[in-house]
C-alpha cells in the first residue's frame, strides 16, 4: 500500500513536537528560600542529625527565627489547607490597622459561623485587644469574623492577601479570616514559617500568643474566661506559642516557636496528626540539636518587600491540592524511610508539563492519522472493479 501523501508531513509535525516538549525546561525558576526547598521530600543539612520517625507531617519546616537560616523541612513549598493556622496571617495584616482600645460589636452574620467560637454576643462591645488575644489563645472563627468586619470586610481579606504579597509567601491565599475549609484557600509549611517571623516581630502579637489564659467581655459585665489552646506552652521548656489548628480537610497543622540557648527556632507542620504538640516538640528537639552542630542552612526565610504588593492573588494563584507543588522547579528529593509519602494526585509522574503537552499533541495527530487511514480503505472498497 503507497503511503499518504500527507504522512511525511505528519511524521515531521510529530517528531518536532516530541522534541521541543521534551528539550523545553521544566520550570522557569527557583522557589522562594532557595532550589533545595522545592524539593517534596525530606531535606536535611549534611551532619545534621536524622529526624525522629514519629515526625509524619506532610509539609513541614524549622528555621532559626532570627536568622532565616532553614534547617531542615519536608515538601516546603506543598500547598495545603491551612485550618486556623492561618489566624496568623489574620492578626500581621489586622494588627497594624485596628485601634486596641476600640470597641467593635459583633453583628449577627460574625457569631453565627462554624467551628471553635470564644461565645461572642450581639450588643456588646469588645475592645479590639481583647478579641486578637482570644483570636491566638482560642481561636474563635466568631472573633475572626468580628475583627475582619471592624477591618472592612472584604477589605480586611485584600489587605490578608496582600500582606502575603508583600512578605513573599506566595503559595498563601486567604478566603476568609478564620481559617475554616474554603475553596481556594492554602498555605505552605514555609509560608507559615513567613508569616510567623513577621508576626513575632510585633511586641502585640508575641504577647497574644504566648498568653496562657485571659477573658473577654461578656453580657451583664460579666467576664468570659480564656485558656489558650497551644499545648507546647505548658509542655515544652522556652516555648512562645503562636497557633495550632485543625479541620476535617487540613488535618492538623502547627505553628510554633521556643527559645533555648540564645536561639529561636520556629517550626511549621501541615497536614499531620492530631497530637501536633508531640510531633512539634520532636521537631524543636531535633532543630536545636541540628543548629548546636552547626549545620549549614538548607534554605532562607526571605525578607519582605517592601512597597505596594504587585498582583491580585485572588487571580493568580490557584488552589492546588494536598502535596502539590507552588513553583514546579524540579529538584531532586531525598529518600525518606519508614514515612508515607504526601498524596501527589496531580504529580505528572516526573515528566516537564510541556512534555506532556507534546505527548498529548502527538496521540492527537497518531489518531487523525489513523482516520485518515480508515476512511481511504473505505473509499477504495465502494469504487467498483472495471473489467477489460
Amino acid at each position: 500500500m503507497r503511503t499518504p501523501r500527507r504522512l511525511p508531513a505528519l511524521a515531521s509535525g510529530l517528531a518536532l513536537a516530541v522534541t521541543l516538549g521534551l528539550a523545553a525546561p521544566a520550570a522557569a525558576a527557583d522557589p522562594v528560600g532557595g532550589p533545595e526547598l522545592g524539593s517534596r521530600g525530606l531535606v536535611l543539612p549534611v551532619g545534621a542529625p536524622p529526624v525522629p520517625p514519629e515526625v509524619v507531617a506532610h509539609g513541614w519546616l524549622v528555621a532559626d527565627l532570627d536568622t532565616g537560616e532553614v534547617l531542615g523541612a519536608r515538601d516546603a513549598h506543598g500547598r495545603y489547607a491551612p485550618a486556623s493556622t492561618l489566624k496568623v496571617l489574620t492578626a500581621v495584616a489586622l494588627i497594624p490597622r485596628l485601634d486596641p482600645a476600640r470597641k467593635v460589636v459583633p453583628s449577627y452574620d460574625d457569631i453565627a459561623v462554624d467551628g471553635s467560637k470564644v461565645g461572642l454576643v450581639e450588643r456588646v462591645g469588645y475592645p479590639v485587644d481583647e478579641l486578637f488575644a482570644a483570636l491566638m489563645m482560642v481561636s474563635g472563627n466568631d472573633v475572626a469574623n468580628t475583627l475582619a468586619s471592624a477591618a472592612g470586610g472584604p477589605a480586611a481579606i485584600e489587605a490578608m492577601n496582600a500582606e502575603a504579597r508583600r512578605l513573599q509567601a506566595h503559595d498563601t491565599r486567604a478566603v476568609n479570616p478564620s481559617g475554616l475549609d474554603a475553596d481556594g484557600q492554602t498555605s505552605s509549611a514555609y509560608d507559615l514559617a513567613l508569616l510567623a517571623r513577621a508576626g513575632m516581630k510585633l511586641d502585640a502579637f508575641r504577647r497574644y500568643v504566648s498568653q496562657l489564659n485571659g477573658s473577654v467581655s461578656g453580657p451583664g459585665g460579666k467576664r468570659i474566661e480564656t485558656y489558650n489552646h497551644n499545648k507546647l506552652l505548658r509542655s515544652y521548656d522556652g516555648a512562645l506559642g503562636i497557633k495550632n489548628g485543625y479541620t476535617s480537610r487540613a488535618k492538623a497543622s502547627f505553628v510554633g516557636a521556643a527559645q533555648r540557648h540564645g536561639r529561636t527556632l520556629v517550626v511549621t507542620m501541615m497536614r499531620t496528626q492530631p497530637r501536633v504538640h508531640l510531633e512539634a516538640a520532636l521537631l524543636l528537639d531535633w532543630g536545636f540539636a541540628a543548629a548546636a552542630k552547626g549545620v549549614p542552612p538548607v534554605g532562607q526565610l526571605v525578607d519582605p518587600v517592601e512597597g505596594e504588593p504587585a498582583g491580585d492573588v485572588s487571580g493568580d494563584v490557584p488552589e492546588q491540592q494536598p502535596g502539590q507543588h507552588a513553583s514546579g522547579t524540579a529538584v531532586l528529593a531525598a529518600e525518606r524511610v519508614g514515612t508515607a509519602a504526601a498524596p501527589q494526585p496531580q504529580d505528572s509522574g516526573g515528566l516537564p508539563v510541556n512534555a506532556l503537552v507534546a505527548l498529548a499533541l502527538a496521540g492527537s495527530l497518531v489518531a487523525m492519522r489513523r482516520r485518515q487511514v480508515v476512511l481511504a480503505r473505505r473509499r477504495r472498497a465502494r469504487v467498483p472493479i472495471r473489467r477489460r
